[in-house]
């Protein structure tokens, strides 16, 4: 496994192949070792190259690896390659592109195609306001639950906000976003799983690649930009034929995402509000920009505006001491 490309071109050099049958990594850090002079590793002998979270690696734009997936199709050059996409969701442009792309294509589909599991039980909660969304939370808490338990936000700054609201409650709770160290992050892993967290607050990143096995709740505390984000989240639990739940949450300003959802909810069999099947679809240039920028929220915290402002312009004032002071004291030396 490459964890760093930098310390991984020191240990393995051009003889990789040689010492490993199996080898786990990002595009990127790969790239970086067929890079170097002379390339760090060397690939013409692999004969099976495998793209797991293939619909987000071949997405299109900037948040899409298709440039350096190509990279790497090309340096994979033995007559005996054979190359498998994996993915919980099947897009129609990654269809497409392994259509013009591969020979021989062969498609396994197991359930219904962009479907959710149906041993996940899944509920649509509106709490009509940001707002109503950690009243539902402490409700959530207060009536009792099985963790463990993950809760997905939108963004870091919404993980850490939250968190902080919740440390209160009387629960074992954590969040794990990118700005947390390697370590932190592998240590935050190893207590979920351990059982140590019983509730984990993560940014969508999460709903890729980190397995969990019996999660039984999954709460969207910010609604998911699709209807694939969708399945990816509440796919962290009902893995392997064990039960699990999802409860999303939802807010006004989610209308114009709720179809899409929802009709993932209807296809698995859970109960849907008669109201939502009426609202109209999202055209898709209008999908590509909710997914692009998502809904701008209100922060999430019970303290009052003017105290968070106060205690701001405290931490400002004592910067700005600070620093003349050591402005002052290197003047005297």
């Amino acid at each position: 496994m490459i964890n760093k490309a930098a310390v991984a071109f020191k240990k393995f050099r051009s003889k990789s192949s040689k010492k490993f049958d199996i080898l786990v990594t990002t595009p990127n850090r790969l790239i970086y070792l067929l890079k170097q002079d002379p390339p760090g590793i060397d690939l013409t002998s692999v004969e099976w190259l495998v793209v797991d979270e293939s619909d987000k690696l071949f997405e299109d734009g900037k948040t899409g690896f298709r440039d350096q997936l190509a990279s790497i199709f090309l340096a994979c050059t033995s007559h005996k390659i054979r190359r498998a996409m994996f993915s919980a969701t099947f897009a129609y442009d990654v269809e497409q592109w392994c259509k013009l792309n591969l020979d021989n294509v062969i498609t396994v589909s197991i359930g219904a195609r962009n479907s959710a599991v149906e041993t996940v039980e899944q509920e649509l909660l509106f709490v009509g306001s940001e707002t109503g969304k950690l009243l539902a939370m402490r409700e959530l808490v207060k009536k009792g639950f099985n963790p463990p338990v993950l809760v997905f936000v939108q963004s870091i700054e919404r993980a850490k906000e939250l968190f902080h609201e919740l440390i209160y409650e009387g629960i074992n709770v954590d969040v794990i976003h990118a700005e947390r160290t390697q370590q932190q992050r592998d240590n935050t892993v190893h207590s979920f799983r351990a059982g140590k967290i019983w509730v984990l607050i993560c940014t969508a990143l999460l709903a890729r690649g980190i397995d969990f096995k019996g999660v039984n709740l999954v709460i969207n505390y910010d609604f998911p930009t699709s209807s694939v984000e969708y399945i990816h989240r509440i796919s962290r639990t009902g893995r392997a034929g064990h039960k699990g739940k999802a409860v999303t949450f939802f807010t006004e300003d989610d209308k114009p995402l709720l179809r899409s959802v929802a009709n993932v909810i209807q296809q698995a069999g859970c109960p849907v509000p008669e109201y939502i099947k009426g609202f109209q679809k999202l055209l898709s240039k209008q999908k590509k920009k909710m997914i692009k920028k998502p809904l701008e929220r209100e922060s999430i915290s019970t303290t009052p505006k003017y105290f968070l402002e106060q205690a701001k312009a405290k931490q400002k004032k004592a910067t700005g001491q600070s620093s003349k002071k050591k402005v002052t004291l290197e003047g005297k030396s």
